[in-house]
Order: C-alpha cells, then structure tokens, then sequence
C-alpha cells in the first residue's frame, strides 16, 4: 500500500533543515552563528570549571569547541585560564563583551521564535512540543535496541 503524502520523517527532515537555515540567517544578521549562541548561553548560566565539560554539555566535540572558543576569545567575548590545581583543566569565563553580544544574539533569537510561531497557539505549540518528543522517543528507543 502507497503511503499518503510525504513520510513524516522526510517531512520532519526537510523542516529542519529550512528552519536551522533561517535560524542561522537571523543570527548572521546581527554578527551571531548558532555555535556562539549556544556558547554563550551555556556560559550565561554558569561558568565552567572545565572545558571538556562545555563540550559535553553542548554535545559537541572538544576539538569543535575549542575552535569556536579561540574566535570567540580572540574577539573578546570569553576568556580562558588554566585551573591551578589542574594545569589540564581550562575554565571558561563571559567577559562583559561575551555578555552585551549574548544580549543582541538574544533579540534576534527572540524575533526568531515569534516569527517561527507565528499564528500558532500555545495549545499547538504544546501539542507539537508533545509529538516531537514522542517522535525522538521513538527513534531513541529504536536506536538503543
């Protein structure tokens, strides 16, 4: 039997893709990429005894972050320093900069979302919350079997 219309994972896949597109577009508009969002926001909530930690937490690989730091460092927005009691360890701090560019990035994330739901409810967007979940759910359970 012939499936109707596009299946869901085909469909899922292509939305992602359009909306990781412009979501990177919004924050290119203002000088951001995804990469420094998440940095930043990770940073905003605390700062991190070990770099190896960030990595894991944004689920990105050290050499990855490490990277994206040394722009984000050379561009004064993080500083990094060696723990003294861990020369292996590195903390990574916002500096005021890390923090004014996080602000920015924050407005256009914002605008973002609002344009993204638009005409949506939040009964809709809780449902599709709940199906999504359930779809990852799906997959995970798959995936670890």
């Amino acid at each position: 039997m012939k499936p109707r219309g596009t299946p869901i994972g085909l469909q899922l896949a292509h939305t992602s893709k359009t909306v990781s597109r412009a979501f990177s577009d919004a924050l290119a508009e203002v000088g951001g990429s995804v990469p420094t969002w998440l940095i930043l926001t990770s940073l905003m909530g605390e700062t991190w005894s070990a770099q190896h930690h960030l990595a894991r937490a944004l689920r990105i690989e050290g050499p990855t972050l490490t990277r994206h730091l040394d722009g984000m460092e050379a561009a004064g927005l993080i500083v990094r320093t060696r723990e003294q009691n861990d020369r292996r360890a590195v903390r990574v701090e916002l500096t005021d900069a890390g923090r004014a560019r996080h602000a920015d990035l924050r407005q256009a994330v914002i605008g973002f979302n609002r344009r993204l739901t638009s005409g949506l409810a939040e009964p809709e967007l809780e449902a599709l919350r709940g199906l999504l979940e359930r779809l990852e759910a799906n997959v995970r359970s798959t995936d670890e079997s």
